[in-house]
């Protein structure tokens, strides 16, 4: 086999997001797009040379063929060996897992997360370091200096390698090990939860739907699911993974996967209900006749998760991303552990588990997740409730209901305004951040401003500084407004507003979450000239 080092130009917009890089399926497709790219995290941390990567993705379209070339760039710049999930599949909290077991030096992700997959749809990859975590910002930095600058890059001439058979095999100088991509990650969960438990709780007649909406996940609740914890057949609903997600979206939340919402609302719908997305790493939680909000599942979580073997001694801390609701604070100020606040992106939660100071995090945008990787992680979150109901032996919506009883409620929505072109968008935010030192004791629409700020965070284990995180707003009476533009998108900007509103437990706990927040999204609208600046009046998304 022959290395090629082949001359290139650098590609515009090489620059990794919270979540790596993430462009449309066409873009990655460009001849020297992935290869330029591949190169640039290799150059970044130092070469491969002598190192074990772990690699693998959600399946999506164009996955096995960037798998393939990543596989032959691994070898041609000296990897010793490469962890492959079978068919080129492994979910991201099971890609943080082998990365973790293998001690290897660090991983590729192949996934968009809940963004759609097709030809026309879109296509991601992240690199992930040496604790199974998504790449801080001072290595996307270093890979995005180097995308800028790239005139060539190395790879072998030699054709594809059989990713379906398992084992080993030699790609020059590399060993390609292809394992089972749900093995290992399973023995994880059941090293969690209390396994007996659940499977008694489902023998005796709870039942439950697990939506894999086509995605990567279908394979690893299919073998928890169904054979190791007795779900009947068919619990696991769009359980194959497909190229095009069956031509779905599959993001975790109300409108995406309504349909499963429709079953768990009906009166003979299932006690409990869950979904996950592309890559895995997310969840939508619901009961029969309630959904859960991501931030009340954290909270929830965070409140019981003692009853489940792997954290029965309790949790060190707790930490969540900025616009996720504040509700999981007040468990941690009960519970008298530390609650931290941080940046949107996963990445951020890392230096805080590594230095043992929070055992569960959570984002609001479906992510839920504790140490035992250093990714959210959905299924486990699914596996999480179902110990705590196990335990508990009550539904879903008693559990909410005991909840709000002790730590009041926190109303909570996302809006999303997807697609706005990128000029307005950015000129609206850079407005609103230029008067915010103008705004407390101001009024909005029927509301006074207390507070408004543009979010910075101190990393309290490495002193580092992340400016310009989100601009936060709080209101006389609990309530509060955060705004951000979103990283994750592949077209045009996407503008989401945050919108919370406290209730004590003596409050009123059971309005409609829209209604409650009515005023909030009504100020907020003012404040940021939204219609005016946007042409926009109402969300493309609600959740």
């Amino acid at each position: 086999m022959t290395i090629l080092t082949q001359a290139c130009t650098p590609f515009e917009g090489q620059k990794p997001g919270t979540s790596g890089l993430r462009k449309k399926t066409k873009v990655f497709m460009q001849p020297g797009y992935v290869e330029c790219f591949v190169q640039s995290i290799f150059n970044a941390i130092g070469g491969v040379q002598g190192k074990t990567l772990v690699v693998g993705g959600d399946g999506r379209y164009f996955n096995a063929e960037a798998i393939q070339t990543i596989l032959r760039m691994a070898s041609a710049s000296g990897a010793e060996r490469v962890v492959v999930g079978r068919g080129g599949l492994l979910s991201t909290p099971a890609a943080s897992n082998l990365i973790r077991q293998r001690k290897a030096d660090g991983g590729l992700i192949l996934s968009a997360s809940h963004n759609p997959g097709g030809i026309d749809a879109d296509f991601g990859l992240k690199y992930n370091i040496s604790n199974g975590g998504p790449a801080p910002e001072s290595v996307t930095g270093a890979i995005f200096e180097q995308t800028q600058s790239l005139s060539s890059y190395k790879t072998l001439d030699t054709g594809d390698i059989n990713l379906a058979r398992m084992g080993e095999v030699m790609l020059g100088d590399t060993r390609v090990e292809i394992v089972d991509p749900v093995s290992d990650y399973a023995a994880l969960m059941q090293a969690l939860f209390d396994f007996d438990a659940i499977r008694a709780l489902i023998s005796d007649g709870f039942s439950i739907r697990f939506d894999a909406m086509h995605a990567v996940t279908g394979p690893y609740a299919r073998t928890i699911l169904e054979d190791m914890l007795g779900a009947p057949e068919g619990t696991v609903l769009n359980g194959v993974p497909l190229v095009d997600f069956g031509k779905g979206h599959p993001d975790p939340n109300p409108i995406w996967a309504k349909p499963l919402v429709d079953m768990v609302m009906a009166e003979d719908g299932p006690d409990f209900a869950a979904a996950s997305d592309g890559d895995g790493d997310r969840n939508m939680i619901l009961g029969r006749g309630v959904y859960v909000t991501p931030s009340d599942s954290l909270a929830v979580l965070a409140a019981n998760a003692h009853l489940a073997p792997g954290y029965s001694q309790g949790l060190a801390g707790v930490a969540r991303s900025m616009p996720t609701s504040r509700a999981c604070d007040r468990v941690a100020e009960a519970m008298g552990i530390a609650c931290y606040e941080t940046p949107t992106g996963w990445k951020f939660f890392g230096n805080l588990l590594d230095a043992g100071r929070a055992t569960l995090c959570g984002e609001e945008s479906a992510g839920t997740g504790s140490d035992h990787v250093r990714e959210k992680d959905g299924l486990w979150a699914v596996l999480l409730w179902l110990n705590i109901l196990a335990v508990r032996q009550i539904g879903v919506q008693e559990i909410l209901q005991d909840h709000w009883q002790t730590y009041g409620r926190n109303y909570y929505s996302r809006h999303d305004y997807e697609a706005i072109a990128t000029d307005p968008a950015q000129d609206l935010m850079q407005n609103l951040s230029n008067t915010l030192a103008e705004l407390p004791d101001k009024t909005a629409g029927s509301l006074t401003i207390e507070t408004a700020d543009q979010f910075t965070y101190h990393d309290p284990v490495d002193g580092s500084v992340s400016h310009n995180q989100g601009l936060r707003i709080s209101f006389a009476g609990g309530g509060r407004a955060v705004l951000r533009l979103s990283g994750t998108g592949t077209e045009g900007a996407t503008l989401r507003i945050y919108l919370e509103l406290y209730e004590p437990p003596t409050g009123q706990l059971d309005m409609e979450s829209q209604e409650a927040l009515r005023g909030i999204s009504a100020a907020t609208r003012e404040l940021c000239q939204l219609t005016e600046r946007t042409g926009r009046t109402e969300p493309d998304v609600v959740t």
